[in-house]
């Protein structure tokens, strides 16, 4: 449980995200938390994928603007 709670702490967006801006996300699921390997964006309440287009379909547990 550590490990999920350092990550959460790594990526501290609270409240809604800033539309238009690619983000770094955080994902849970049964197996624990992870990164997606690439940046999103947030559009009209959905979460997506800042190269494709398409929707996240995984639950977005954190947010944070990317680190070079």
């Amino acid at each position: 449980m550590a490990t999920r709670e350092r990550r959460l702490a790594e990526f501290d967006g609270s409240g809604e995200p800033p539309p238009d801006l690619p983000l770094q996300v955080l994902c849970e699921d049964h197996s624990g938390t992870y990164q997606l390997p690439f940046a999103c964006r947030w559009v009209d309440g959905e979460w997506r994928n800042e190269e494709s287009g398409g929707k996240v379909e995984a639950i977005v547990v954190g947010w944070r603007l990317p680190r070079h």
